[in-house]
């Protein structure tokens, strides 16, 4: 069996690394890739090849998705396994309460991604829209460690989380499963301030915790900024039942302790 990645970043390698210990062979566009993501020819072949097709390509600044845009007639004619990692945000703010994949999308500040989304569903994909994405080398030990860490003083202010290795396994089981066409929500189960997040990391590595500050005084950039603008808590039901799923690392407890173990944080 063959599969064709789009865009072989952080979680697609992570994805690629467990389809290859269950015999998968892999084609991928990027920086560390098999393909050039711009030569059609080259991609229409791969897709000539493919069992299985997924996109971790997100939607360009100027809107529309790369992977549709430049490939979508060698896709047209595509009839395997479809899958496309998408983003929670496309629920936008829903001031702390639970969505699902039944909630509404389209009405936050990634208009762009709602719309990459609704095309790939469209397309008979599965879509899994996935949270706060965490993992080694990429999660709050970090931030704590390289002085990055902000406790920001906004209360009630909540969010979802997934671990890397926990989104392969779901893309995986939908794969292998044949799970139906849809959406996916792949989070975590224990939503919550960033600020406890934080203070974890800190006590896992044993230093304190960083002042509490406003959003004015923290400085941060426009992008941080938007991370906090919305406000949701993501239900992952649906993956559960359907796809069989079953996180290795249900909270953010149990991930960091993981992350700890493999990024060498001594000394």
């Amino acid at each position: 069996m063959r599969i064709l990645i789009f865009g072989l970043g952080y979680s697609a390698k992570r994805i690629a690394a467990r389809l290859q210990g269950a015999g998968w062979d892999i084609e991928s566009t990027g920086s560390d890739g098999t393909l050039e993501f711009a030569d059609r020819d080259a991609v229409a072949a791969a897709l000539g090849r493919a069992d299985a097709i997924l996109s971790s390509v997100p939607p360009a600044k100027s809107g529309g998705d790369p992977v549709l845009e430049t490939h979508g007639e060698a896709l047209a004619g595509f009839r395997g396994w479809r899958g496309y990692l998408s983003s929670t945000g496309v629920y936008g703010d829903a001031l702390g309460a639970w969505v699902d994949e039944a909630s509404p999308t389209g009405t936050g500040r990634r208009t762009a991604r709602a719309e990459a989304d609704a095309h790939w569903l469209a397309a008979g994909a599965c879509v899994f829209r996935l949270p706060g994405i965490y993992g080694p080398g990429r999660s709050a030990l970090e931030r704590v460690k390289e002085g990055r860490a902000h406790r920001i003083d906004i209360p009630d202010q909540v969010f979802s989380r997934v671990h890397v290795e926990d989104i392969a396994q779901g893309v995986t089981l939908a794969l292998t499963g044949n799970a139906p066409p849809g959406a996916y929500n792949l989070s975590d189960k224990l939503p919550c301030p960033q600020n406890e997040l934080i203070e974890e990391a800190c006590r896992l590595l044993g230093v304190a915790p960083p002042p509490l500050q406003s959003m004015e005084e923290a400085n941060l950039s426009p992008m941080a900024r938007g991370f906090y603008a919305e406000n949701r808590r993501v239900a992952n039901g649906k993956a559960k039942r359907v796809l069989g799923w079953d996180p290795a690392y249900p909270t953010y407890r149990e991930g960091l302790v993981a992350c700890l173990a493999d990024g060498g944080f001594g000394g």
